[in-house]
């Protein structure tokens, strides 16, 4: 799946949220901002509740937030440039610059998956990930993690 079907430019930022929670509240927002028949809180609380059985910190300063809704039928995703790394409990204890959070509907697991390999593929990628890190505008991110 192209990520610029499930991420719009406006959920994707750079910002200095602070703590692992406070990304996670940004993403949940970011998200309720574009999509008016979704709540931050219940964004929130789907991210906070995949958190709680395990981080989504995949190591090298990267982290895929998830979660699942009933309320969506596709996926939506937010990307977020941390301009100061946050700690994310992430598995290889480093903290996180780069999230891609991604929701998708509750009854679509192998879509979830999918879309979550190649996230973390693209992620990966090691020249995408150095731009990644060298940009401090929006529209370029968008742009680097769409192309």
């Amino acid at each position: 799946m192209e990520l610029k079907i499930i991420l719009k430019p406006e959920c994707t930022t750079c910002a200095t949220p602070g703590s692992k929670k406070k990304v996670l509240e940004l993403i949940s927002d970011l998200i309720a901002a574009q999509y008016p028949d979704l709540s931050g809180q219940e964004i929130f609380e789907s991210l906070l509740s995949r958190e709680k059985m395990g981080s989504t910190g995949i190591g090298n300063g990267i982290a895929i937030p998830h979660g699942r809704l009933d309320s969506i039928d596709t996926p939506i995703a937010a990307l977020i440039k941390c301009e100061q790394p946050v700690q994310f409990e992430a598995i290889d204890k480093q903290p996180v610059d780069i999230l891609f959070a991604l929701l998708v509907p509750s009854d679509q697991c192998q879509q979830h998956l999918t879309t979550l390999s190649a996230v973390a593929e693209k992620l990966s990628d090691k020249q995408t990930l150095k731009q990644l890190r060298r940009i401090h505008d929006e529209q370029e991110l968008y742009q680097v993690i769409t192309q």
